[in-house]
């Protein structure tokens, strides 16, 4: 009997020690994957103030407009925050920032679409900025919010809609552009997009030596947040879509391969898309290095299509 009981004894403190390593490895793993971001931790991280100054990006530009903080509140019940500015126009944008930015890392969009009378709804992804969350969405989550905006949008203004985001908010666009729209929503706007929430995650995790932690983070996301990374596949987003998607990527592209927009692009109904691949960009800098050819490519892909006319 004592013998029996020692066994028992062992086998409790094996299934303890492993539970305590997986709450403990998982939380540290979701942590830096999918916890809540922070611009102020990213401007630490990286060299994003130097592609600031580069780029010509000017955070305070914001302050000088009357923008409107408006909130509404996510199908599981987090207060999510935008930056609306009505210039009473038939014609509005959603713009969707990326991971671990926030709002004011749009403002090159955001000033194109302004000076050519858009209005404005920058919208702060759920687990960044002023939004509440503790899990990062990934583009997927993000399309139902996103509706939700649609929704504050129409009821605020009657006018067309075109939606524009760049890295994880182009593929929170493109996720977007499957589901059942309004009307009004037009065109969608994709720069440097990235296909799948799980290949995006893997490939990112392989770069720092975790990938064999992956499976144990999908675990934790879906227990914990009730979050299956593996739905968050955008390719078969896009092949529902109804409305014409322009796709932007860079080549130089270390972070998100361009392939990525690629199969967005080829999984796209063939009337209903366009590619612009940038030689020399880097993620998220097609715009800068483009600059005013990028402007005319929207320009163009929007009359193709007759919007905004």
């Amino acid at each position: 009997m004592r013998i029996v009981g020692i066994i028992v004894l062992s086998i409790a403190i094996l299934i303890l020690l492993a539970l305590i390593y997986y709450l403990i490895v998982g939380k540290i793993i979701f942590k830096i994957s999918l916890g809540r971001k922070t611009l102020k931790k990213r401007v630490k991280k990286n060299d994003l103030t130097q592609n600031l100054e580069k780029y010509n990006i000017d955070l305070c530009w914001w302050d000088n407009l009357p923008f409107k903080k408006v909130e509404i509140k996510s199908f599981d019940n987090l207060t999510l925050v935008a930056h609306f500015l009505n210039q009473q126009s038939d014609r509005s944008i959603i713009i969707v920032h990326g991971y671990s930015a926030n709002y004011k890392e749009m403002q090159q969009y955001a000033k194109f679409f302004y000076q050519r009378g858009f209005n404005l709804l920058c919208v702060e992804l759920r687990a960044h900025g002023e939004s509440e969350g503790e899990c990062v969405g990934m583009g997927y989550l993000d399309r139902k919010d996103l509706l939700n905006w649609m929704g504050f949008l129409n009821g605020e203004i009657s006018s067309d809609i075109l939606l524009m985001g760049l890295s994880m908010g182009a593929s929170a666009v493109c996720a977007t552009a499957g589901e059942n729209l309004p009307p009004n929503v037009k065109a969608v706007i994709s720069d440097s997009a990235f296909d799948s929430a799980e290949k995006q995650i893997k490939h990112v995790l392989k770069k720092f030596g975790f990938l064999l932690l992956y499976k144990h983070l999908k675990s934790y996301a879906k227990r914990g947040y009730n979050f299956n990374l593996q739905e968050a596949d955008f390719v078969k987003c896009v092949k529902k879509t109804k409305i014409p998607i322009l796709y932007f990527h860079g080549k130089a592209d270390n972070y998100v391969p361009f392939t990525c927009s690629q199969n967005l692009y080829n999984a796209t109904p063939e009337n209903l898309r366009e590619l612009v691949l940038v030689d020399d960009a880097d993620h998220g800098m097609c715009y800068p290095v483009l600059k005013v050819m990028y402007e005319r490519k929207i320009n163009n892909f929007l009359k193709k299509y007759h919007i905004f006319e």
